[in-house]
């Protein structure tokens, strides 16, 4: 029996007086302490320190919130501009990993420039940490019943309250789990990224490339089917034309890596 079939979840794990815990931030800090883990032990491959490896975390971790907040926020700007106080209210969900990516691959770009670890050593070696990270926090989704697909009537929809609707399927009782595919789909993608890692690939980068791939891939699936407002380009939804281009840039970067090491061995 599906538990989540009849399960109306709640968003707040713990409520001591004004103090509130919420799923959403305990699943976030979890895929990041499991995703830092990840990376540490990984990185022994290339003798990476632990210190290393934190203090390379601490801005991604930073940097990358911050983009990730600021790319939630441009999507939903009437919302935001209407409600500036909500800005800051990360608890409340509101994250976009697309703007992650980019201010987490910035600030590599920062970092490892004066590093003994290249740039795409360091994307080779968090690529699987993220499309780990990315299975847990999808989970901060379902309790904040946000995301969620359109109205179904298999056995593993979950129930959304009236509250969380959209007005157009206000009848309507259960709804696609997105956040369950995409956390399968992110696990998958995660133990796809660690064989190829296991094989030791000579072309450093190749493992990001990837990554990018499958994650483009993924989005474009779950943005199919979910049901939450979102700026239109070109007649599609926003994260599916970024996901296009993720995938794009993807291949071409996969090219121009193999090609830049064919061309070193002539």
């Amino acid at each position: 029996m599906n538990f989540l079939h009849h399960f109306l979840p709640s968003p707040i794990l713990i409520s001591l007086g004004p103090l509130q815990i919420h799923w959403y931030g305990l699943f976030v800090v979890t895929g990041v302490i499991v995703g830092l883990i990840v990376v540490s032990v990984l990185g022994r491959r290339f003798n990476i320190t632990t210190d290393e490896i934190f203090n390379l975390g601490f801005y991604l971790i930073i940097f990358g919130l911050i983009g990730a907040r600021l790319y939630a926020v441009g999507l939903a700007w009437p919302y935001y501009f209407a409600n500036p106080a909500e800005i800051i209210a990360v608890w409340h969900g509101g994250l976009a990993i697309h703007g992650g990516i980019i201010a987490g691959l910035i600030t590599l770009i920062i970092y490892s420039h004066k590093k003994a670890i290249t740039f795409w050593q360091w994307t080779d070696l968090i690529a699987p940490a993220i499309a780990l990270g990315q299975g847990i926090g999808r989970w901060g989704n379902y309790f904040n019943q946000e995301l969620f697909g359109g109205p179904t009537n298999l056995p593993w929809g979950i129930p959304i309250s009236p509250l969380n609707r959209p007005s157009q399927f206000i009848a309507s009782q259960y709804f696609h789990p997105t956040f369950l595919y995409e956390s399968i789909l992110d696990v998958l993608n995660f133990l796809i990224l660690i064989w190829l890692f296991s094989t030791k690939p000579k072309t450093k980068g190749i493992i990001f490339g990837v990554y990018l791939f499958n994650f483009g891939v993924i989005r474009i699936l779950m943005e199919l089917l979910r049901t939450d407002e979102t700026p239109i380009l070109f007649g599609w939804r926003l994260p599916i034309v970024v996901s296009i281009v993720i995938i794009i840039f993807a291949i071409t970067l996969m090219i121009y890596l193999n090609s830049r090491r064919n061309q070193s061995r002539v």
